[in-house]
């Protein structure tokens, strides 16, 4: 509507969904980002805050990066985000929006039922073993995890929801939101001290997401911004 000031863009289809179903990944994850981007144009009677969410695939298997290394996506979903960070700064560019995009970790542990997410084994391997139930963890022990908490993630996009555009002047209008980085090991540890069973976790390894995973160790984004 004219008077929206704020919209928050959080809709998609995820990693896992997107790529399995190329066309309907894009129909979202781009085409409805446009559809998104164009009301605010043409409704809006001021160009209203745009918050996009998008996510450390847009690096690939990228070991270490910061808000202005280059994107390698690896898959649909990595370069269907990275397309959408290109579409919030040039309709932010124009004067259409005031965009800001958000990079977020691998979040875990997410609620409810696991979901097409390549990355949900990070909350399955704590949310199941907490309830009793097994799960599958594709990835071996020593992968290393970039993660939030869902409030971390909810926190980051209130800042950029609420940050001065001035801090966005010159440069690129997406930044690389706050983590941790663990490895699943450390998951596995850190579940048993909370009175989960880790043998409830099978090790499956993948070796379709583990082409597509960071390799690096350490901090694997730097959020420094």
């Amino acid at each position: 509507t004219a008077d929206t000031k704020a919209v928050v863009h959080l809709a998609c289809v995820a990693s896992g969904g997107s790529e399995q179903d190329f066309d309907l990944g894009y129909r979202v994850n781009v085409d409805g980002l446009v559809e998104a981007l164009e009301r605010c144009r043409s409704a809006c009677a001021a160009p209203p805050k745009f918050v996009f969410t998008s996510s450390l695939a847009v690096f690939g298997a990228r070991a270490h990066a910061d808000d202005a290394s280059s994107t390698e996506p690896q898959n649909s979903y990595g370069a269907q985000k990275a397309i959408g960070e290109l579409l919030v700064h040039d309709y932010s560019r124009k004067g259409f929006v005031d965009g800001r995009t958000v990079r977020l970790p691998t979040i875990s542990v997410r609620p409810g039922a696991p979901n097409a997410a390549a990355s949900g084994f990070a909350s399955g391997i704590l949310r199941e073993p907490l309830s009793g139930e097994p799960s599958v963890c594709p990835m071996p022990p020593e992968t290393p995890l970039w993660l939030a908490s869902p409030n971390s993630a909810l926190r980051s996009m209130l800042h950029a929801l609420d940050v001065d555009a001035s801090a966005f002047e010159g440069g690129y209008r997406c930044v690389n939101a706050p983590g941790i980085t663990c490895t699943v090991a450390e998951m596995m540890a850190g579940l048993e001290r909370h009175g989960g069973d880790p043998g409830l976790v099978t090790f499956q390894p993948d070796p379709a997401v583990a082409a597509r995973w960071p390799r690096g160790d350490g901090v694997l984004l730097d959020a420094s911004r």
